[in-house]
């Protein structure tokens, strides 16, 4: 009877009604801790000053509601959205003259260049009448998607490097046409590291596969790919180059600040890259005070209320504040307090002085 009791009362002291030991057993995407912080700080739904988004995607705009999407952007504060996505001939021309329908003087498209066929006689005499047609069809601009230099193949599978003297003409007629070349090249270089522990992106190559570079059978390292891109930018002085996505180097201030010495002709913008800003708030607002004159607003995919981290980021002092997406940036945000001259040159100044066309009775003009 004596051992029957001592079993009883351990069952009872080790049964949950008394304690449970914690199922600590999770992946990494199921962590997802409240930070319990009490600190100042709000959303910012609405930019302080109105603004120019260079980098967006409309993919189907000559069927869209456009006069729905710039109530959208009236909400943001956005007065004008670029489209990167206008490809070329009818299909441009069908989404310009959309937008002057429904919503005049709020879009403006950006033309593509088609690489196919590119070792074939006659492909840049072509590539370079398309342009001027695509030019007098309403494009006011290029935008170059990073498959170039990266997976662009010619006919014999070699790969199409993104200084090919082939492509040259093209350069040099965007810059004739006074139209500013947004050209995205390459991937984060931690895109090419290994999936490992030591990957700050493990989370995006884990649900992306296909966007890790680290096959050197299949792709060439970050740093020949972009040298590629530099190569252009040196060899065509006379044509505005805008360097998507800070040139991939958000993450090292210092040499984007060396690039853009280098290279006068160059613009960068902010598209997919607030998160390595919000984590290195006074480097980050320094940079921005010394090279206020060639950034821009970006932000890539349209999603209307991820718009207001990026505000928050710009324009607020705000601490300790999260992100929209967690496989780009675990880590959460803080605000660089930007001054207003500042953020004026980026919101809207600067791309008024490299897109032709933009209503400036948009925007304010002290």
């Amino acid at each position: 009877m004596k051992y029957l009791t001592l079993l009883l009362l351990a069952l009872l002291f080790f049964s949950p009604v008394f304690g449970q030991e914690a199922d600590t057993n999770m992946t990494f995407e199921e962590y997802d801790p409240e930070s319990t912080l009490v600190v100042p700080g709000e959303e910012i739904t609405k930019a302080k000053y109105p603004f120019v988004d260079i980098h967006s995607h409309l993919w189907r705009m000559a069927s869209m509601d456009l006069k729905q999407t710039a109530r959208e952007m009236d909400s943001l504060n956005m007065k004008v959205l670029v489209n990167l996505s206008g490809r070329s001939g009818e299909t441009l021309k069908a989404m310009v003259d959309a937008a002057k329908k429904q919503a005049p003087g709020r879009f403006i498209v950006f033309a593509n260049i088609d690489f196919d066929g590119i070792d074939e006689p006659g492909w840049t005499e072509r590539a370079v009448a398309q342009l001027e047609e695509d030019y007098k069809n309403g494009a006011r601009g290029v935008k170059i998607f990073k498959n170039l230099g990266l997976t662009v193949l010619d006919s014999k599978g070699n790969r199409v490097h993104t200084d090919d003297p082939r492509i040259d003409p093209v350069w040099a007629k965007a810059g004739e046409l006074e139209m500013p070349v947004l050209i995205h090249t390459g991937e984060p270089a931690v895109f090419w590291a290994p999936i490992d522990e030591h990957n700050e992106r493990w989370l995006e190559m884990k649900q992306f596969p296909s966007r890790h570079r680290g096959d050197s059978t299949r792709y060439p390292s970050w740093e020949v790919v972009m040298k590629e891109q530099w190569n252009v930018f040196r060899k065509h002085p006379e044509t505005t180059f805008i360097n998507a996505h800070f040139g991939w180097m958000a993450n090292d201030l210092a040499r984007l600040g060396e690039h853009l010495d280098e290279f006068p002709n160059v613009y960068t913008e902010t598209a997919a890259i607030i998160a390595e800003l919000g984590r290195q708030p006074r480097f980050a607002k320094e940079f921005f005070i010394k090279y206020q004159d060639r950034l821009l607003f970006g932000k890539d995919t349209y999603r209307p209320h991820e718009y207001h981290t990026y505000f928050r980021v710009l324009e607020s002092d705000d601490e300790y504040f999260d992100y929209f997406r967690r496989r780009h940036a675990f880590w959460q945000m803080y605000g660089l307090d930007l001054p207003d001259e500042v953020l004026r040159k980026v919101y809207y100044k600067n791309a008024l002085k490299i897109i032709p066309d933009i209503d400036d009775s948009l925007f304010e003009t002290n």
